[in-house]
């Protein structure tokens, strides 16, 4: 999920963000990710986040995996604990960011925090490196392997990776969910067990539709559907993330704020063909999503 902004890009707006959870619980999703890397938390105070998670949590109809992301142990335990009480379904953990940690590190960082934030609420690994350091596929398995983590989102956009983890989960029992909207097709065909999107922020419709067919076997409206997305991300992969998916979501009503970081002029007019273009391209996507 995507987190509007106030005035000036300033701080959270929270009547904004609780918008955009009707918003995806009305368009049917089985789940909302707060506080990802599409919901910049980074750009978020400590008390910010703990109070998007408890309203979100109170306001979504359907479950939700709260980022609890830090870059030290003891922060990400005390956004742990917070989500906990505020009745998050999961947490969702990358490893610490912006210094680059060996898988040493790593894996000491994620076994003590699943040992001092308990057993009460599921933890997921979240493997994104192209932000920070990656979880490498053999770490996450041994990691998974011990049972104290619920699966991982893998942001890492391996298909090899992903059959190494789809594996393994068959046998150890744990979820797999894609990170990478690009990979989702194929992955969830091959037995992922879901997706988190950041295109479904603006486009619920869409993913939705994609997971649809698959269930149904449909091999070409796959693949047609599929299509509709790598044009999205064709896109959006012009542009800061997440940028063209919160712009996506304004134009298609949702209050969002500024980003929190000004685009530079060519970036600016580039944004305005977007959106030209995405307010044509829309109707037909929501159509072909809706048929069948």
């Amino acid at each position: 999920m995507i987190t509007p902004h106030g005035e000036a890009g300033r701080g959270a707006d929270f009547g904004a963000a609780l918008d955009v959870v009707d918003f995806l619980c009305a368009a049917g999703v089985r789940g909302i990710v707060l506080l990802g890397s599409t919901g910049e938390f980074l750009a978020l105070t400590f008390d910010e986040r703990v109070r998007l998670t408890y309203l979100a949590v109170k306001r979504s109809r359907v479950p939700v995996l709260a980022g609890v992301a830090h870059a030290t142990l003891e922060g990400a335990l005390e956004l742990g604990r917070k989500a906990c009480s505020a009745g998050a379904a999961g947490l969702l953990l990358m490893p610490p960011y912006f210094f680059r940690y060996g898988q040493e590190e790593i894996r000491e960082f994620y076994l003590r925090f699943a040992e001092r934030i308990g057993a009460s609420t599921p933890i997921y690994l979240y493997n994104i490196p192209v932000f920070t350091s990656e979880i490498a596929c053999q770490t996450a398995l041994d990691l998974l392997a011990t049972g104290s983590f619920a699966g991982i989102k893998d942001s890492g956009g391996s298909y090899d990776n992903f059959l190494r983890l789809r594996d393994a989960a068959a046998r150890d029992g744990f979820t797999v969910l894609v990170g990478d909207d690009a990979l989702f097709a194929r992955a969830r065909a091959a037995g992922a067990h879901g997706v988190v999107s950041g295109t479904a922020s603006a486009l619920p419709e869409l993913l939705l539709a994609i997971d649809r067919a698959i269930a149904a076997g449909d091999t070409t409206r796959t693949a047609r559907l599929d299509a509709r997305l790598a044009e999205f991300i064709a896109w959006a992969n012009r542009f800061p993330a997440p940028v063209a998916v919160k712009a996506a979501a304004e134009t298609r009503g949702l209050q969002i704020g500024p980003p929190p970081v000004p685009l530079g002029p060519s970036s600016r007019q580039l944004l305005a063909d977007f959106h030209e273009w995405f307010t044509s391209w829309l109707p037909q996507v929501l159509a072909e999503a809706a048929d069948g």
